[in-house]
């Protein structure tokens, strides 16, 4: 405060502005620090904020076949062993998980898009993330069933296999056919909610 010839209360709304994005992380008793994953918030683009869950859905689902299906090329070129490796295991877990009543395929299925978007090697990618993370939530949370979850599961190994083989045409192609699959779902999900 003295060296910014501020008040404490200034100061204070300063370092809440920060831990907010996710800059600074205050530990009580200890002090305030930078964050591992600065810049990085859970819902930096204010998702929670929008009323119309279909709507953004339906809306991110648009964001998502612009931008996947070319990250899923870069990661058929930039993969390494490990991590697809990694990648295959996730979308073993997912298999195991997709039918229980928990909800950690929820969180695998964002791990596996997330590990896609590491594989790409784009930078950029990574800070997109939290669009597929928002659209991955909402679908799982308001408009999955029996079937988008066997086609999620038939999707995500179409995908594992191209990567795998580093064959990114193919790749494109699959996680293009996974977004439409869960598009149509999403679609279908409307047409009934407008019906009801």
């Amino acid at each position: 405060a003295k060296t910014l010839e501020v008040g404490r209360s200034t100061l204070r709304e300063a370092v809440r502005s920060l831990v907010s994005r996710n800059i600074l992380e205050v530990r009580q008793g200890s002090g305030t620090y930078v964050s591992e994953n600065p810049g990085i918030g859970e819902d930096p683009l204010g998702f929670a904020f929008v009323e119309d869950t279909l709507k953004l859905t339906a809306d991110l689902f648009s964001l998502r076949y612009i931008l996947e299906p070319e990250v899923a090329i870069l990661a058929a070129y930039n993969r390494t062993e490990e991590q697809i490796d990694y990648l295959e295991q996730v979308g073993n877990e997912i298999e195991d998980s997709i039918n229980t009543t928990d909800l950690l395929h929820f969180e695998l299925d964002i791990e596996f898009h997330s590990i896609i978007a590491d594989m790409s090697g784009n930078i950029a990618m990574t800070h997109l993330i939290p669009v597929v993370n928002q659209s991955i939530t909402l679908y799982n949370s308001y408009y999955t069933n029996e079937k988008s979850k066997s086609e999620t599961v038939d999707s995500h190994r179409e995908i594992i296999e191209a990567i795998r083989n580093k064959n990114p045409f193919q790749a494109r192609s699959a996680m293009q056919g996974h977004i439409a699959n869960n598009q149509r779902q999403l679609e279908a999900n409307r047409k009934l909610e407008q019906y009801s």
